[in-house]
């Protein structure tokens, strides 16, 4: 036998072995097909996972109305009505006028009584409060364009499948082209109390101005007082429809694409997340969401993508909204926390077992807030010693200049004087940024020097029409006559020591305007952190604690240097 007529039964042998095990594979992956089949065939759809837990709720009533302690669902049951929070004005999604509602949420809000056999009481809510009105009982769920975010899963328990999906648009004029986040560092964006997104634009370097609303954003836009505004691009999408706004505004960048859910509290609301759960879902199955979607003129994209995931076998069971592969995560928004954030729990835990007081230091606890506090602090101090140098100096100044007999000092000093008090320190602050942005590109160190200029030469003045009266006073003292003017200047400044420490006192009181301005001293800091974080009472309260110590150590420092003007100076 040849070598090449024994080599083929090795061949045929081989050839027979990888068919096996092709056969053998085949049968395997059919098994398991067959066993996924099986498995899913055998679990109850949504629909009957529902009809079971409402049957076995309603069996219960009336006598579980009278118990103590009953769960969201048999309450609503019992009462015959959910209490749902809406926004009041969303255009598309959330409308109150009047007693008129109408939009998206509005219609599943409606949908999900219906489902229930009761009636809805509509809640107002807005960004700021719409996760507190659960915790504190005052609705059942809330349906009120709220993303669904890792920070938020520890307040509130999502109901999932979500129900829409969006992301943030920064919307501004078109000759102001925004190409990436280096091109907002410093600039100032309009946005709501309460956004997730916040965060994301205050770690870039962007300052924030709150509003509460959402429909104030638009509005400030159009007058101009706002320059960029941040919000969902599918709260925009109503004033795209609108040829003047879109002529005149575009979508400059989009970020954060967050998952819409509706939630209710996380203690005794179970049974009831449950159920909306399976409601979701099964509006989701059947194309409720997306036909509501289409009669009330909102993007579909998302609910079509969503109806055909829900409608495959492995997803339409009773287990498939707590299915990896059919619900949509959280978005991660877990902001970096600070090396001490864990002993910031601690004490606020502390203090609430000791006093009963909820305490919330969100400015200690990540490290956007805690480098924005630090920089609040810091550039407060500069802005503090800044205008009381400028205060100083202009009111050496002024006080020169209004004690002049030259006409030439006197009269354009005298102008400035009456215009600075009449006019309300916001308007000089106003007007101080406007000349500094003409000049120089604007900025949050600019905004800070024009606060500086326009708090001292408002407090200067005053302190220097005070030194020029102390002036006109050795005018008529015999004494005074053959005095230097050099020496006539100094004791004139140290008479009016009290008046100078008094504007001292006020430029101190008045720094924290400067954040109207884009100034990025303490109560800016502090707005932008609350921008994105809880505890606004004890974040504000710290500010007030903060500037009274502030201004008492001013105060004491203003009273030394009252008692070295009145004696150095006055004796010269």
């Amino acid at each position: 036998m040849t070598g090449a007529e024994s080599s083929r039964p090795d061949r045929r042998r081989g050839d027979i072995i990888v068919v096996s095990r092709l056969l053998l594979l085949a049968l395997a992956l059919l098994g398991s097909l067959l066993t996924t089949r099986a498995r899913a065939q055998s679990e109850r759809t949504p629909d009957a996972a529902l009809e079971q837990i409402l049957t076995e709720a309603r069996a219960r009533l009336p006598a579980a109305c009278g118990r103590p302690g009953i769960d969201r669902l048999t309450r609503i049951l019992c009462d015959k009505k959910i209490r749902i929070g809406a926004r009041s004005y969303y255009p598309l999604f959330s409308t109150f006028e009047g007693e008129t509602r109408q939009g998206y949420e509005i219609d599943i809000a409606g949908l999900i009584a219906n489902r229930l056999g009761i009636d809805v009481e509509f809640v107002r809510v807005n960004a700021a409060n719409r996760i507190a009105v659960l915790g504190e009982d005052n609705a059942d769920m809330t349906i009120a364009t709220m993303g669904h975010n890792s920070q938020r899963d520890g307040q509130a328990r999502f109901i999932r499948p979500h129900y829409y999906l969006s992301e943030t648009s920064i919307i501004g004029p078109k000759e102001t082209p925004i190409h990436d986040w280096r091109d907002l560092a410093g600039r100032t964006i309009c946005v709501t109390i309460g956004n997730g997104s916040n965060a994301q634009i205050v770690a870039r370097g962007a300052r924030v101005m709150l509003f509460d609303e959402a429909g104030a954003l638009a509005e400030r836009l159009r007058d101009q007082t706002c320059t960029l505004a941040a919000q969902d691009d599918s709260f925009f999408a109503y004033y795209f429809t609108d040829a003047a706004f879109a002529g005149r505004f575009s979508r400059q960048l989009g970020f954060a694409q967050v998952p819409w859910g509706m939630a209710v509290a996380r203690t005794g609301s179970e049974r009831l997340a449950r159920v909306l759960d399976l409601i979701s879902q099964i509006f989701h199955r059947d194309g409720v969401f997306l036909e509501l979607a289409r009669t009330n003129h909102i993007g579909t994209p998302f609910l079509e993508q969503q109806q055909l995931l829900w409608r495959q076998p492995q997803c339409n069971t009773e287990r498939g909204n707590r299915d990896p592969a059919c619900v949509l995560p959280a978005l991660d928004t877990a902001l970096e926390p600070t090396p001490f954030a864990a002993n910031v729990d601690r004490l606020e835990d502390w203090i609430e077992a000791r006093t009963g007081l909820s305490l919330s230091l969100p400015m200690l606890k990540t490290a956007p807030a805690w480098t924005l506090f630090v920089d609040g602090i810091v550039n407060s101090l500069i802005l503090v010693a800044g205008a009381l140098v400028a205060t100083l100096g202009f009111a050496l100044l002024i006080g020169a200049a209004l004690g002049s007999h030259k006409a030439a000092l006197h009269w354009p000093a005298r102008l400035v004087t009456i215009t600075m008090q009449s006019s309300p320190v916001v308007l000089t602050l106003v007007i101080a940024a406007a000349f500094a942005q003409a000049l120089v590109p604007y900025s949050s160190t600019v905004a800070l020097v024009a606060a500086i200029v326009a708090l001292g030469l408002t407090n200067g003045c005053n302190a220097g029409q005070a030194i020029s009266e102390a002036l006109l006073t050795f005018d008529t003292e015999p004494q005074m006559n053959g005095t230097g003017d050099s020496h006539l200047f100094a004791r004139a400044v140290g008479r009016s020591a009290t008046q100078i420490v008094a504007f001292l006192v006020n430029a101190t009181k008045g720094t924290p305007i400067a954040s109207f301005i884009g100034a990025p001293e303490l109560l800016n800091s502090l707005t932008d952190i609350t921008s994105f974080s809880s505890g606004r009472a004890t974040t504000y309260t710290l500010l007030l604690i903060f500037y009274v110590l502030l201004v008492m150590l001013v105060v004491g420092l203003c009273e030394r240097l009252r008692v070295l003007l009145e004696r150095r100076l006055a004796s010269a």
